[in-house]
């Protein structure tokens, strides 16, 4: 790549870039959010490099483009387009010259940028005019090869069998990448950014979900009272039932914020969560669940970050605890451990209302969270998922750290588990659930039908049964070949339930 033009913002960082971009909004790009900025979207790479299903069809972040959007997260990048801080691109050093064309060797590049080297690759439609509808063809070898570079050898099998089994060119394309090597162990990374103070007087909000866990939520909340950057206003939503409540658990003395508790009668964490929100005006919002610990600066660390990173939104550190009586001086410990590998910022590809804050321009956009998971699994994501395909820009942060203690007892979780026999769930509606469980869970279905197209859906399904098939040892196998259609039946209960869902939320 010896045809990058400099140009130097006003911050006095230099800007590589490749073709004719809008300096004037090269500059904003560059002073704000992301490390490498295109328009491809307009040039024929929307969703380009589609083979990238067989490797995930579903639950990545970053698996498809999301359409009708002026900005947003993306790592297919147009070779002939594009714009990137110097710093970065001689710290990542990967446009990889094994490919034989420059469309493999810039996705390759964007694709680990995104996945493995914590740079962030933004898609701005206005910054290169230049239109193209032209459709791009994927060499056979180079996308053999950049699986072999990316992922472990099944997936190259896999792509094999799914895409070019009775296809002459991709055995061989296959048999000639066979034996190469994994790359992405061998990647370099970002280091994260110095977090910068605090600017202007910002208000944030904290929500808290609770059910039969009041002196879990009440410890949580005397963390809360010792932040040295408190939250303005902290709101439970508690679903204890009447005859298992404390009425003192919130009694707590002098603190420096306002504190609402609101007790549920309604059933689900995303119901409470968005009955907490109507409560809230603030200018960040921080999810925590009922039965986390926190260090003293843990809300700091969540808005410095935000506000050095211009993100719309962050994942904090999710530790899990070995037993629920830790404390945070085992925190120490287990980050400790991890101290060589923590220090990781980038795109976050999950979601987790255990630890995350979003700014006020989400939750204008987002409203609330999804009551149809509520029951199920599946509304982090969902959330995650919304606030990409809304064009905002959710990153991980490594900074704020919580001790996630998990108790054996309570949570939105215990509500269907108190009974002897099994209670129904949200999801059933009017349908109850009869000899056959659905499976996977329909929440996890509905998420499927909601996000992902009927290709994507297709590629869900084969694996899913797949996997189901492959695993465990001979005998079980076996015995799983002759329950195969009642699997199949379960499956599609599950779709069953979470087309019902669909509707309902249509």
């Amino acid at each position: 790549m010896q045809d990058f033009k400099t140009y130097i913002n006003s911050k006095g960082e230099e800007i590589l870039f490749i073709g004719n971009p809008d300096l004037q909004i090269l500059e904003n790009l560059s002073i704000g959010v992301g490390d490498i900025w295109h328009s491809s979207f307009n040039q024929g790479y929307f969703n380009f490099f589609e083979e990238i299903i067989y490797f995930t069809a579903t639950f990545n972040f970053c698996s498809h483009d999301f359409p009708n959007l002026k900005k947003c997260v993306s790592w297919r990048i147009n070779p002939e387009a594009f714009a990137v801080r110097k710093s970065v691109w001689e710290k990542l050093d990967n446009w990889d010259q094994d490919f034989k064309t420059n469309d493999i060797r810039a996705v390759h590049f964007g694709f680990n940028a995104i996945q493995n080297q914590s740079a962030v690759p933004v898609f701005d439609k206005s910054l290169y005019n230049e239109e193209s509808k032209l459709l791009r063809k994927i060499n056979v070898f180079d996308l053999f090869l950049f699986y072999r570079k990316n992922f472990k050898k099944r997936h190259s099998v896999y792509l094999l069998i799914r895409k070019g089994l009775f296809k002459m060119s991709y055995w061989n394309a296959f048999l000639k990448t066979n034996k190469v090597n994994q790359i992405t162990n061998r990647l370099s990374t970002l280091k994260v950014k110095e977090l910068e103070p605090i600017q202007g007087n910002k208000t944030v909000g904290y929500v808290i979900p609770t059910m039969l866990r009041q002196a879990f939520t009440r410890d949580l909340i005397i963390c809360l009272k010792n932040q040295s950057f408190p939250p303005t206003k902290v709101v439970v939503v508690d679903a204890t039932p009447l005859e298992s409540r404390q009425d003192d658990a919130y009694k707590i003395a002098d603190l420096p914020f306002e504190l609402v508790v609101k007790f549920q009668t309604t059933k689900g964490s995303c119901r409470a969560r968005n009955e907490a929100l109507e409560l809230l005006d603030t200018d960040y919002v921080i999810f925590g669940d009922d039965d986390i610990c926190i260090p003293n600066d843990f809300v700091e660390k969540h808005i410095r970050f935000l506000q050095t990173y211009n993100a719309d939104a962050c994942n904090g550190l999710d530790i899990r605890a070995d037993h629920e009586k830790q404390t945070l001086s085992d925190l120490w410990v287990k980050l400790d451990a991890i101290e060589h590998s923590r220090w990781k910022s980038g795109v976050s590809f999950n979601y987790s209302n255990a630890n995350s804050c979003v700014t006020k321009e989400v939750l204008d956009i987002l409203k609330e969270n999804d009551v149809n998971f509520d029951g199920g699994y599946g509304e982090d994501s969902d959330f995650g998922l919304r606030i990409l395909k809304n064009g905002f820009v959710l990153l991980h942060n490594p900074f704020s750290a919580n001790l996630h203690l998990k108790p054996a007892q309570g949570g939105y979780r215990f509500w269907g588990n108190q009974a002897k026999k099994r209670k129904a769930m949200p999801w059933e509606g009017n349908f109850p659930v009869k000899n056959i469980i659905p499976v996977p869970s329909p929440t996890i279905s509905y998420f499927n039908l909601k996000h992902y197209d009927k290709k994507t859906l297709k590629e869900y399904k084969i694996k899913h049964f797949l996997l189901y098939l492959s695993s465990g040892n001979l005998s079980n196998k076996f015995f799983k070949i002759i329950t195969l259609p009642r699997k199949l039946l379960q499956y599609n209960k599950s779709l069953f339930y979470a087309k019902k869902l669909l509707e309902r939320n249509k």
